[in-house]
């Protein structure tokens, strides 16, 4: 597995990074997310290069995101599939918060055919609750802080 980004094992955005931070990294997520399970169709619908392809799909099998396994096509060759663990299906509300930012903050005039929904077909949104009650907290009213032990 790829070292820690910035050498801090205790920051969880790094140790994220370690796994999600390559470029094309979360469009095979979203495609995985939306159904796409076999090389090909990854290749197919995102249009990159089959080594970066093999090397994105490596990775997240390595962080536990994807899980691989054969199967074998009647007459063909066997080849591998990719399914989301749990740890993969997480990611989904990740990428609901960037979608949301980018629709925010990198607007485009052209309609985006991604929607996330819930079960009923209702679409969904990103927010922040408060750790132990049901509080909305306003995206305003959230900053980051460091806790570390006094030295």
């Amino acid at each position: 597995m790829l070292g820690i980004l910035g050498g801090d094992e205790r920051c969880p955005i790094a140790r994220g990074l370690d796994v999600l931070g390559e470029k094309w990294t979360l469009m095979v997520v979203r495609d995985a997310l939306l159904g796409s399970t076999r090389f090909s169709q990854f290749q197919q619908s995102l249009g990159i290069p089959r080594e970066v392809l093999t090397a994105r799909l490596a990775s997240l099998v390595e962080g536990g995101v994807l899980e691989r396994s054969s199967y074998k096509p009647e007459g063909g060759r066997a080849r591998d599939e990719y399914r989301l663990t749990e740890a993969g299906r997480d990611l989904a509300v990740v990428l609901l918060a960037l979608g949301g930012w980018a629709d925010r903050h990198r607007p485009s005039e052209l309609r985006s055919d991604l929607a996330f929904v819930d079960d009923h077909g209702d679409p969904v949104e990103v927010a922040v609750v408060a750790s132990g009650s049901d509080r909305v907290v306003p995206l305003d009213r959230v900053t980051a802080r460091l806790d570390r032990p006094a030295a």
